[in-house]
C-alpha cells in the first residue's frame, strides 16, 4: 500500500523536530565523556541555558537542505548549486560552530570554485547530519535519494566514507518513515556498507542487536567507550544502532545517544531525524519539544518548513535572515558561559 499524505507530512515534520530537538539535548554535552555526563546529570533534559535548548549547525544545516529542496525538487544539480548559496551566506552571518572541513569547503565556494567541485577530502559528520530530510523526502525514489544525498555530501565532504555514511543515513531514515521491519532495514543497509570501517562497525551492529546490547555498549565495542567521535563511520553506526534498539521509542534512542559521550550533539541529532520520520511528532516528547528557545529558526518556523515540503511548495517560509547575525552572537556569549559552567562542580 502507498503510503499517504498524511504519513508523509507527519514523517517530514517528526524527522525536522527530532534532528532539532537531538541537537539541542545534545549540545550542552559536547565533547564530554561518558563518564563525566554520567557525574553531571541524572537524565536527559534540556540545560543550555535557564532550561532551555539552541540550536547549532546539525539543524541549520537540515534546514538549509530542506529550504533548498522546496525549490529544486528535481534537479540534484541546480539543488546543490542552491544549497551552496545557502551554506555561503550561513558562513557569512559567523555561526558559532562549524566543521573545519566544511568551513574550507564553502570558503573555496566564496572564492569562486564551482559546488561540483568545492568539498575537501574528508571523512567528518558534516554531510551526515544533514541527509536525514532527504531520505524522508524521496522514501519513495532511491535513484533520487541518493542523487540528492550525494548533491549535498560533495559540496563539503568528498571522501567516500562521508559519503557512504551520508547514503545510510537518508535510507535509514526512509526507513524508518516507511516502517519497514528489522530485518528489511538490516539487509538493505547491509547493501550499502562499503568501507572496511562501516564494515566493521555494521557487523558488530548486527551482533549486537541479536545480543541485546545496550547502545554505550554497542559504542564501546566499535572503539568509543569514552565518546562517539566526529569521524562519520563512528556516529552513523551508533546512530544507526540507537534506532534498529529502540525501535518507535524516541525518548531512550536520543537519551541513550547522549549519554554516550563525544559529539553529542550531532549524533543525537542523526538519530533524531531518523526516530523522529518513525514515530512523527507524537512519538517526540512534548516537554522536549517546547524547551526549545531559539530565533529565527524556531520550531515555529520549523513547522512551516514541513508543511511547505508536504504540499509541495516551491518557496520555503520566510526567515527574519537580519536577526541571525546578532542571534549568532547571542549564542556564542551563552555557549562560552556554558563552558565556563562545566569547569565548576557538579550541580
Amino acid at each position: 500500500m502507498k503510503p499517504s499524505s498524511t504519513d508523509l507530512s507527519s514523517s517530514l515534520l517528526g524527522s525536522l523536530l527530532g534532528t532539532a530537538v537531538g541537537d539541542a539535548l545534545g549540545l550542552p554535552a559536547e565533547g564530554m565523556s561518558k563518564a563525566r555526563i554520567a557525574s553531571r546529570w541524572s537524565g536527559i533534559r534540556h540545560s543550555l541555558v535557564f532550561g532551555k535548548g539552541m540550536l547549532s549547525d546539525d539543524t541549520e544545516h537540515t534546514l538549509m537542505v530542506a529550504s533548498a529542496v522546496l525549490r529544486r525538487r528535481d534537479d540534484p544539480t541546480a539543488f546543490q548549486r542552491a544549497l551552496g548559496w545557502k551554506l555561503r551566506w550561513w558562513l557569512l552571518a559567523l555561526p558559532a560552530g562549524v566543521g573545519l572541513s566544511t568551513a574550507k569547503a564553502i570558503v573555496r565556494l566564496w572564492i569562486g570554485f564551482p559546488a561540483t567541485r568545492s568539498g575537501v577530502k574528508s571523512a567528518g559528520n558534516g554531510a551526515a547530519m544533514r541527509s536525514a530530510i532527504l531520505g524522508v523526502m524521496f522514501r519513495e525514489d532511491e535513484a533520487k535519494r541518493r542523487e540528492f544525498v550525494l548533491a549535498a555530501c560533495r559540496l563539503t565532504h568528498t571522501d567516500p566514507r562521508a559519503e557512504e555514511s551520508a547514503i545510510l543515513v537518508a535510507e535509514a531514515a526512509a526507513l524508518a518513515a516507511s516502517k519497514s521491519s528489522e530485518s528489511k532495514a538490516l539487509a538493505i543497509l547491509r547493501t550499502l556498507v562499503v568501507s572496511e570501517e562501516m564494515q566493521m562497525r555494521f557487523a558488530k551492529l548486527e551482533a549486537a542487536l541479536a545480543a541485546g546490547l545496550s547502545v554505550p555498549e554497542y559504542a564501546s565495542d566499535i572503539g568509543c567507550g569514552h565518546g562517539v567521535s566526529g569521524f562519520a563511520p563512528n556516529t552513523v553506526a551508533v546512530a544507526l544502532f540507537a534506532w534498529l534498539r529502540h525501535r518507535g521509542q524516541f525518548e531512550s534512542a536520543v537519551s541513550w545517544v547522549i549519554e554516550c559521550g563525544g559529539d553529542t550533539d550531532t549524533a543525537a541529532a542523526i538519530t533524531g531525524g531518523i526516530c523522529g520520520a518513525e514515530v512523527g511528532e507524537a512519538g517526540i516528547p512534548s516537554a522536549w519539544i517546547d524547551g526549545i528557545c531559539d530565533w529565527p529558526r524556531s520550531v515555529s518556523y520549523i513547522r512551516l518548513l514541513a508543511e511547505a515540503l508536504a504540499t509541495e511548495a516551491k518557496q520555503a517560509p520566510t526567515l527574519f535572515w537580519p536577526m541571525i547575525p546578532l542571534r549568532n552572537l547571542c549564542f556564542l556569549v551563552i555557549v562560552f558561559m556554558h563552558g565556563f559552567r562545566r569547569l565548576l562542580p557538579p550541580y
